[in-house]
C-alpha cells in the first residue's frame, strides 16, 4: 500500500508541473481524485486489508489526498492569473489603429426637398395638413366639381376600391376637409403620396408625390397667389429665377395658370431641357372655384382664395438636374449616396 501511494504521489507531481492550463489540471483532478481516480479507487480496495492495517492506511490516503487537492489549488490560482494576463494582453486595444469606418444614411432626396417646400411656406405663414391616401369619390372629385362623367376624370384615372371609394388621385381632398372642418381663414400646405393609373416610364409612375396649398380668406387675389408663388420659386431656385403665368383650366379653379420658371440648367437662355423655350413647367395654379366654395359652406360673396399644386417629383428633378423618375424609386444606394 506505501509504495503504491508512493508511486501515485511521484506521477501526480510529475504530471502537476507539466500541466499548463486549466483544462488539463481538471483532467488530471478526475484522473486522480475523481469517482474513478486512482486514490477513489485505492480507499475501495481497502476492504481487502487486514483489519488491523486498515486505519492507518486509511490515514495515508487521506493525507496523500489533502495534499494533492493543497498542490492542485494552488496550481488553479497561478494557471487562472496566467491565462487572465494573456487574454488582457491579446485583447489590448491599439489606439493607434484607424477606426472601422461607420456607414452613416442620409435623407432621400424626395424628403430632403418636402422638407425645404414645407419650410418655405411655414415662413409665409402656412401650416401643413395631411388626410387620407384612400378616399371617397366624393371629396377627391365631386366636392371639386368634377362629378361622374366629367371629362377631367379621364386625366386622372385612378385606382378603385369601389364606386364610391378611391386612391386619391391628388392631395386637394385635403384642401375640402379643411374647408369643411376648420374655421377662416385658412392657409394650409398638404403634401403626401397620390395614385393615378399610368405606365411607369421616365416621366410617369401610377405612384407619385404632390404638395398642394390653399388660402381662403377676405379680399384674396390672383395677385396674392402670384406673389406667393414667386416667393417660393426664387426660395427653392435661387433669386435670378423667373416666373411666368399661362392661362389653363382646372375645374376646381377660375380662373386658372400653370406656372412655368426660367429654366434651372441653362437659366432661361435655351437648352435641350427646355426646348430651347428657357422655361420649364412647374406647377398648376388659380383662383378657388366660386362652385367649390359654395359646396363647402363658404359664402363666395364673403370670401375668395388660391390653390397650387406641383408634383413633388418634378420639383426634386428639377432641383437636383434628375431625368428619370424611376430613379427616385428604385433604391439604388449608388443614385441616393450622391444627396447626403
Amino acid at each position: 500500500m506505501q509504495s503504491k501511494l508512493l508511486e501515485i504521489k511521484e506521477q501526480a507531481l510529475k504530471t502537476l508541473s507539466e500541466v499548463a492550463n486549466t483544462k488539463d489540471l481538471e483532467e488530471l483532478r478526475i484522473k486522480l481524485l475523481g469517482k474513478k481516480g486512482e486514490l477513489t479507487l485505492l480507499l475501495r480496495s481497502m476492504g481487502n486489508l487486514a483489519p488491523e492495517e486498515r486505519p492507518k492506511a486509511g490515514q495515508m490516503v487521506n493525507a496523500l489526498r489533502n495534499e494533492i487537492e493543497g498542490l492542485m489549488e494552488e496550481k488553479d490560482v497561478q494557471l487562472k492569473a496566467s491565462e487572465q494576463e494573456q487574454k488582457l494582453t491579446g485583447e489590448k486595444i491599439d489606439v493607434t489603429m484607424p477606426g472601422k469606418k461607420v456607414e452613416r444614411g442620409g435623407m432621400h432626396p424626395l424628403n430632403i426637398v418636402l422638407n425645404e417646400v414645407v419650410d418655405i411656406f411655414i415662413g409665409m405663414g402656412f401650416e401643413v395638413r395631411e388626410g387620407p391616401e384612400v378616399e371617397y369619390d366624393k371629396y377627391n372629385f365631386e366636392m371639386l366639381n368634377i362629378p361622374k362623367g366629367h371629362p377631367s376624370r379621364d386625366t386622372q384615372d385612378t385606382f378603385y376600391i369601389n364606386d364610391d371609394v378611391v386612391l386619391r388621385t391628388q392631395t386637394s381632398p385635403v384642401q375640402v376637409r379643411t374647408m369643411l372642418n376648420e374655421d377662416l381663414p385658412i392657409r394650409i400646405l398638404s403634401p403626401g403620396r397620390v395614385y393615378r393609373s399610368d405606365e411607369v416610364d421616365a416621366t410617369h409612375s401610377p405612384v407619385f408625390n404632390q404638395i398642394e396649398g390653399l388660402v381662403v380668406g377676405k379680399g384674396i387675389t390672383l395677385g396674392d397667389l402670384k406673389g406667393v408663388l414667386d416667393v417660393f420659386a426664387k426660395e427653392m431656385y435661387g433669386e435670378s429665377t423667373k416666373t411666368r403665368f399661362r392661362a389653363s383650366y382646372f375645374p376646381f379653379t377660375e380662373p386658372s395658370a400653370e406656372m412655368d420658371i426660367s429654366c434651372t440648367v441653362c437659366g432661361g437662355k435655351g437648352c435641350r431641357v427646355c426646348k430651347g423655350t428657357g422655361w420649364i413647367e412647374l406647377l398648376g395654379s388659380g383662383v378657388v372655384n366660386e362652385h367649390v366654395l359654395e359646396m363647402c359652406g363658404i359664402d363666395p360673396k364673403v370670401y375668395s382664395g388660391f390653390a397650387f399644386g406641383m408634383g413633388l417629383d418634378r420639383v426634386t428633378n428639377m432641383k437636383y438636374g434628375i431625368t428619370d423618375i424611376r430613379l427616385l424609386y428604385e433604391n439604388d444606394i449608388n443614385f441616393i449616396k450622391q444627396f447626403k
